[in-house]
């Protein structure tokens, strides 16, 4: 098979591998679409011998001994190779695995090839009339998303205002989420620098603040929020955005952390103790969320549709993933 080799400094070439061969417990997908994110960015600048990919829906065409799935059937794979026996999994902690065989996409061959192979266990399927470039949605949208709003809704169970950090693809997932679990009326500030972005959060339900031209206060103050914000969610794993979202939220409330790589401004006793809030870690989602997103996305597929922006032949790989890193897009799909 012929698949994308990303070779570092903003290039992907082609090269070809043997199409593996599924053993026990395995599937074999034709992969037919695959979103990129913005956690490729190592590969795509600083190269990797992994065909990434981690948000991939496609068709099983094989399958090894010990599977129950049968070939024909669309799903989506799961980012992480959970072993299923460890404490967390028993407990159905998924993202936490301890155990875990692989990342899709970043210690394994993932779904920007033309097939890909898996665990039974990572694979969740799909109704065969659902676009399986829709269908990416469940992952770092709709999975990410609604993750992280139940991780904040911990502590603060009945919140009444909501602020996102970044309005890049997980900052619209948690946006759409959120108005949809919390309902149409609840009120969402979500910020950025980016006009493309914030046009379309605002489409999607938000009250956008350019953080260029605005402070978050003023912002909140025109969307009536008013005593801080019950729950915030940084997306954009940048220390100066979090420390931005602790300065505006209110007392008994949870910033929860979903972007990596950030060094957090934290002050205890200020931040923390005092206001009697919550910081708080999101990774990924729970397979076990899947069933309920799934039949979430088949209500309002027109409402998360809106997310997905472009959409590019596998052959535009390059073209495909430039113009995402550019910034003014949603989610991009790879399709073949």
């Amino acid at each position: 098979m012929r698949v994308p080799q990303f070779v570092g400094e903003g290039q992907i070439a082609w090269s070809e591998k043997s199409v593996p061969e599924p053993g026990p417990g395995q599937l074999l997908l034709r992969v037919r679409a695959n979103a990129l994110c913005g956690s490729e960015r190592g590969q795509f600048y600083g190269g990797s011998a992994i065909t990434p990919g981690h948000e991939a829906a496609g068709v099983v065409v094989a399958a090894g001994p010990n599977v129950s799935t049968v070939v024909g059937t669309p799903g989506v794979v799961f980012l992480m190779d959970f072993c299923g026996q460890c404490r967390s999994c028993r407990r159905g902690a998924t993202n936490q695995c301890l155990e875990k065989r692989a990342d899709m996409g970043f210690t394994q061959d993932g779904g920007y090839g033309p097939y890909e192979l898996a665990h039974e266990n990572v694979f969740f399927p799909v109704d065969a009339d659902l676009p399986l470039s829709e269908a990416t949605l469940l992952l770092d949208i709709m999975g990410t998303g609604s993750h992280a709003l139940a991780r904040g809704r911990q502590v603060a169970p009945a919140p009444e205002s909501a602020l996102i950090m970044g309005a890049g693809p997980i900052g619209l997932g948690v946006l759409a989420m959120t108005r949809l679990i919390l309902g149409p009326d609840f009120p969402v500030v979500i910020t950025d620098r980016i006009p493309y972005r914030l046009e379309l959060a605002a489409k999607l339900g938000g009250a956008p603040i350019n953080v260029a031209r605005q402070s978050i206060a003023e912002g909140a103050k025109a969307a009536g929020v008013d005593g801080g914000f019950d729950l915030a969610f940084d997306t954009t794993g940048n220390g100066e955005a979090i420390g931005s979202a602790l300065a505006v939220l209110g007392r008994d409330a949870a910033l929860v952390c979903i972007g990596h790589g950030a060094q957090i401004p934290l002050v205890v006793s200020r931040d923390l103790i005092q206001p009697e809030a919550a910081l708080v870690g999101s990774e990924y989602f729970r397979f076990d969320a899947l069933p309920a997103n799934l039949a979430l996305l088949r209500q309002r597929r027109d409402y998360l549709g809106q997310i997905i922006t472009h959409r590019f032949p596998a052959a535009e790989i390059q073209r495909a993933f430039e113009i995402f890193f550019a910034g003014e897009t949603g989610k991009v799909i790879v399709e073949q």
